[in-house]
């Protein structure tokens, strides 16, 4: 009899052990019973026979992770607090029967301009590096000469983009250049089609795999090269155990594999260009000019906005119009006593969505009909406060009653399908508005785009985040970006801190130079910091979690506890939520702190 340590996939349980009647290698799938489950694990290592009777596992798979990934899978279990199966289970495990040979040639050849070159020899130099270029400096083609270097060396290639980063075109430029040997990987992905994915991957059939953050846990037998574009952006974050960040996981897994990666950007973070060799990649690829006129007046729809968006549609081009808010309004409130009609089981205010008649909860998903009084006071005059997507669309289509209005979020798009319908009749000019959230501000080919309204912007500057100022301003920025990209566009922003942008708006290396400089000591990336949540039905246990965890805290002299209590959103799906903010000048510290 042999006896195994074996990590339970999606079990936040350490290894356990059992038995089976044939050795296994290290690394091997298996099924084996837990609690009368049936749970999939895999091999660790060998053990000596226990003290006590052991499960037999049940059966194995024709399926394995190599040595490097259970590896890698022990740093992610370290660094982002969870168990090892749970970190294993973001990887795609191997085929034992795939073939290990890559048979894939290039035929196209990507011309480079001088600046661009000079970009990608500067790449090469490093085993990590940044490209801060403009949009619409010539980044994706510097990619596609790299991919090319890539597969021709023998090698595959992951192209990381955000979640909604995934645009048709991107698409149909790594099509046009590298045809079949490109797989598109994410979570609307049919089941058939992902094994057929896996299958062609691991057959050396495909070189090159452009996809959301998942596709990084691909099983890649000849992987050399990784790029993650648009690096700044929040959705390479993951929102569930284990909450790690693609971009920092990219980067290891080019330290532990010897992989070149290359992050991208127009408005890199601060800790990537703190941290990385940076190319500054300068300029434009088409001629183009950008004006940027300020909106200090009313919050909303105001008399500059629709003058301005008039004067672009005269001049038979486009506009974009950007507001962080989807939905109808933001907070539907009483006149009288003020309160906001909040979801029952978040501390949350409920969005208002006329078209379904109801308010919802963006949180846990919570949806009940719209009162006619006032749930607190009895008060029959409710009224609705800040402007969401929805309320926009509406009020400009009954403006310009000539021109066609497009709404442009997740509550219209739902399908890659139709965000690929809406994006070619937009490029035909059969949409004349678009009005959306941040989708708008992700790298689609908007042709003759005249305008982008840029609304509610002081909102987000106004949280309590200390990255609030980055992500705002690269986010108004990656907007601001979207008109005039071949040609005259304007730019109109509604804000009451014109002077913040009119500083920065065009110098976004100015402003990480002195972000750097107002975060020395207190802030990432010159320090660590730790989040760690306590969440409960019975708030008291929730608040009593925290408050322990911070007599803990005492007894690390290198952990400063920065701050506790009621998190910002205090409560979600019916469960009470505290916090606890911790820093230090060590990673090891605040994990072991955890």
């Amino acid at each position: 009899m042999f006896y195994y340590q074996i990590s339970l996939l999606k079990s936040p349980l350490s290894p356990l052990s059992y038995s089976s009647d044939a050795p296994l290698a290290r690394g091997t799938l298996v099924e084996v019973s837990l609690s009368r489950r049936t749970m999939r694990g895999v091999v660790l290592e060998s053990v000596e026979e226990p003290s006590f009777t052991c499960e037999c596992i049940g059966s194995t798979c024709e399926l394995f992770y190599p040595p490097k990934i259970i590896e890698l899978a022990r740093f992610i279990a370290e660094y982002y607090v969870c168990s090892l199966g749970e970190a294993l289970a973001l990887f795609v495990p191997y085929d034992t029967h795939a073939s290990c040979e890559l048979k894939v040639q290039t035929s196209t050849s990507i011309v480079l301009s001088s600046e661009q070159q000079k970009a990608l020899d500067f790449t090469q130099a490093y085993s990590s590096s940044l490209l801060f270029g403009d949009t619409g400096s010539g980044k994706t083609e510097i990619y596609m000469k790299l991919f090319e270097q890539c597969i021709d060396e023998g090698k595959q290639a992951i192209f990381l983009l955000p979640e909604i980063g995934l645009t048709p075109q991107m698409k149909e430029r790594l099509r046009k250049h590298f045809g079949s040997h490109v797989a598109i990987w994410h979570s609307k992905i049919s089941a058939k089609k992902k094994e057929q994915i896996l299958s062609d991957l691991q057959e050396g059939k495909i070189a090159i795999v452009a996809g959301t953050r998942s596709a990084l846990f691909l099983p890649f037998s000849h992987l050399g090269f990784i790029v993650v574009d648009e690096e700044h952006d929040e959705s390479y974050k993951s929102g569930s155990r284990p909450r790690y960040n693609a971009k920092d996981l990219a980067l290891l897994f080019g330290q532990k594999l010897g992989i070149r990666v290359l992050l991208g950007s127009a408005t890199p973070s601060l800790g990537s260009f703190q941290k990385l060799p940076t190319f500054r990649l300068k300029g434009t690829f088409f001629p183009s000019q950008s004006r940027v006129l300020y909106d200090e007046g009313e919050h909303g729809i105001s008399y500059v906005m629709t003058q301005a968006i008039q004067n672009a549609l005269k001049a038979h081009r486009q506009v974009v119009v950007f507001l962080p808010t989807r939905a109808n309004f933001k907070y539907v409130t009483c006149k009288k006593c003020g309160a906001h009609i909040e979801c029952p089981f978040c501390s949350v205010a409920m969005s208002l969505h006329h078209a379904a008649n109801a308010l919802k909860c963006h949180y846990c998903n919570y949806a009940e009909t719209i009162p006619s009084v006032c749930p607190t006071c009895g008060h029959d005059e409710i009224i609705a406060e800040r402007l969401g997507t929805a309320e926009v669309a509406q009020k400009l289509q009954a403006h310009f009653e000539s021109f066609v209005v497009q709404q442009f979020d997740r509550d219209v798009v739902r399908t890659e399908k139709h965000l690929s319908e809406i994006l070619t009749r937009f490029n035909e000019h059969r949409i004349d508005i678009m009005v959306g959230t941040q989708m708008l501000s992700k790298g689609h080919d908007y042709h003759d785009v005249g305008l982008a309204v840029i609304l509610g912007i002081d909102a987000l500057m106004a949280m309590s985040d200390f990255r609030a100022r980055e992500k705002t301003l690269a986010l108004v920025k990656q907007i601001a970006g979207r008109s005039g990209r071949k040609g005259y566009g304007e730019v109109l922003i509604q804000t009451k801190n014109a002077a913040f942008f009119k500083r920065y708006l065009d110098d976004f290396e100015a402003f990480l130079h002195e972000e750097a400089q107002s975060r020395k000591g207190l802030y990432p990336p010159f320090k660590k910091m730790l989040r760690l949540m306590s969440s409960h039905a019975k708030e008291e246990k929730a608040q009593a979690i925290i408050e322990h965890v911070v007599g803990i805290a005492a007894h690390f002299p290198n952990v400063e506890v920065v701050g506790f209590g009621k998190a910002n959103i205090a409560k979600i799906a019916g469960k009470y939520r505290y916090e606890l903010l911790a820093r230090s000048d060590s990673s090891k510290a605040l994990l072991e702190f955890a």
